[in-house]
């Protein structure tokens, strides 16, 4: 049994980046203090954007209107996707009671959070995808107000098709707003948005580390690096397909991983050899992108068996996991790390990126091995409660009293006392 590696990454530096720690420190301390002065002047310089911030009913139906039909339909297609599957999520969650001992009643809700603020990246790519992902799901846990923020273009504001995308989801408030500022002001409720519980979506290393700095005050998603991306293909797998689905993941970005895990050598050598020749036919800056990844990030690792690939994939627990192999089923119970898996050569990260429902706002950097994605888990909190009969409190009293002073916690004895006193 052996593990070969057919291609390695060069190392990632170690080093967090204190540029932009320091960068988004110092944006978000002017906006805490100086509130949307400091964003209109952030949104001026580093979006060249002097418009209204607020879209108006008018600005969002003209918006909406000026999307062609066609682009309409496939968004309302992903988006009846992703609402289904978000529904189904939802009757997973349930609430319960029950009488843990004679005279004791405890339980559990489901409340869903106040406010969330939704990123939707709009930078080199218009993230439609992910004005439907976070905002559907949200409004489908049950949240009653909902900001939605992306980049706006100088001149132009928020691409149509977002807006007619946040609109469709259900979004309360819509600004053109980007970057650190645009997380800031739905972190603080500005222009009328309501302070956010919870923020959530992708964006790059600077709206990443607001997201960061600013968990504690409010909630996040998750803590987000560069998208990734694992193929584990065996020798029933096209050399063409693992290539092409490679090369789209390594399109979005210089710093986006890119990982083979295989049982064939010659399929390996393949896809090695074409992954170059299909980048070269892409458009720029998209070939460029994906030029870099994969000569910089992507690596082919070739194992034995398929229990060591399964194994290596969970080492890695990427992001996205591809599957094209025989015997589905046994990857799907075997496979313990990642945040969505895609199985058998019909279905592609792709699919899950835009369309097919399952939300593509998912744990990176090997945050799989403890946490999932976005889900409408994420906008709900599970509470308790608890009440009980005075003869159940009397006992309850007198147990307590006697382990909280074994641990040193006087206060704590002479509150439970105080129950036996009133039985």
């Amino acid at each position: 049994m052996a593990v070969t590696y057919l291609k390695t990454a060069l190392p990632r530096p170690d080093a967090e980046n204190s540029d932009i720690h320091d960068i988004v420190a110092i944006m978000l301390s002017n906006i805490a203090r100086e509130g949307e002065d400091a964003v209109r002047r952030y949104a001026e310089k580093l979006d060249g954007w002097t418009g209204n911030f607020v879209l108006s009913d008018d600005e969002r139906k003209a918006a909406c209107d000026r999307v062609p039909e066609q682009i309409k339909d496939d968004i309302r297609f992903a988006h009846a996707n992703i609402r289904r599957f978000a529904e189904a999520q939802m009757s997973t969650i349930s609430e319960c009671e029950i009488e843990v001992m004679p005279g004791l009643i405890a339980g559990q809700r489901q409340i869903p959070i106040s406010s969330a603020g939704c990123y939707v990246p709009g930078g080199r790519y218009s993230h439609i995808a992910s004005a439907l992902m976070t905002i559907t799901t949200a409004k489908v846990a049950g949240v009653p107000h909902i900001t939605a923020v992306s980049p706006p273009r100088p001149g132009l504001g928020i691409p149509d098709a977002i807006i007619f995308a946040m609109d469709l989801s259900g979004a309360d408030l819509i600004l053109n707003l980007g970057g650190v500022q645009g997380i800031a002001a739905m972190a603080h409720g500005l222009f009328g948005a309501r302070p956010a519980d919870i923020l959530v979506g992708p964006g790059n290393s600077y709206v990443a580390e607001a997201k960061r700095m600013l968990f504690g005050k409010v909630g996040i998603d998750m803590f987000a690096g560069p998208t990734d991306s694992l193929v584990i293909a065996d020798h029933t797998a096209s050399v063409e397909t693992v290539a092409w689905d490679l090369v789209s993941q390594a399109e979005h970005g210089v710093d986006s991983p890119v990982w083979l895990v295989c049982t064939d050598k010659a399929l390996a050598q393949g896809v090695i050899a074409r992954a170059d020749t299909l980048i070269d036919t892409l458009p720029e800056p998209n070939a460029a992108a994906a030029r870099t990844a994969w000569r910089d990030r992507a690596e082919v690792i070739l194992c034995d068996t398929r229990e060591e690939a399964a194994k290596v994939a969970d080492e890695y627990a990427p992001e996205h996991l591809q599957v094209i192999a025989e015997d589905l089923d046994w990857w799907l119970n075997r496979l313990t790390a990642y945040g969505s898996l895609f199985l058998g050569a019909e279905t592609t990260v792709p699919f899950g990126d835009k369309t097919s429902g399952p939300n593509h706002v998912l744990p990176t950097s090997g945050a799989a091995r403890y946490t999932g994605g976005l889900s409408v888990h994420k906008f709900t909190k599970t509470v308790t409660w608890q009440r009980c009969t005075p003869q159940t409190s009397h006992e309850l009293a007198q147990r307590t009293a006697r382990i909280s002073r074994m641990e040193g916690m006087e206060g704590h004895a002479r509150a439970a006392e105080m129950r036996l006193i009133s039985v």
